[in-house]
């Protein structure tokens, strides 16, 4: 979060995140008055009786809203884009896959690979959609990155 809030100037409009209480916290101390905060929480009813409950995802009842601060436009209150992240980086990355081989116990480690994962994504690798890679269609860099251009920033 604080890598998020320091080069912020201007007021952050509609974050949206889960009922987590770290959130409320880490917002509150690094943005004060200065976002429009939503906490979207799904509200899930009983899970029907059966031989396979243990493995049944609950019912969700659907969504509740909470403004935590500011004036939020409720027409732009999801998830959808942090979800669809972390699914990109779920499909990506093995080491999200807690059963798999390449899954990584080491912070340091792990903090790397997913440093190198959006680097490639937004540098390197050229967008289905948008043709080209997702840093040139936002106008920040005006080419595509080779590997040894990454591994050069990097280290």
């Amino acid at each position: 979060m604080l890598d998020l809030a320091c080069p912020l100037v201007n007021r952050v409009q509609n974050m949206t995140t889960y009922g987590h209480k770290a959130c409320l916290s880490a917002f509150d101390r690094l943005f004060g008055n200065k976002i429009d905060y939503v906490m979207l929480q799904r509200d899930y009813g009983l899970t029907p009786q059966g031989p396979e409950t243990p493995y049944s995802p609950a019912h969700c009842m659907g969504p509740s809203k909470a403004v935590m601060n500011g004036n939020p436009d409720q027409m732009h209150v999801s998830t959808s884009y942090t979800e669809r992240q972390n699914l990109t980086m779920r499909m990506s990355m093995r080491r999200f896959t807690r059963l798999a081989n390449a899954f990584c116990k080491n912070l340091e480690n792990h903090a790397a690979a997913v440093a190198l994962h959006f680097m490639h994504y937004n540098f390197a690798r050229v967008h289905q959609a948008l043709r080209v890679i997702p840093a040139m269609a936002a106008g920040i860099f005006p080419h595509v990155w080779s590997i040894q251009e990454m591994v050069n920033l990097l280290s």
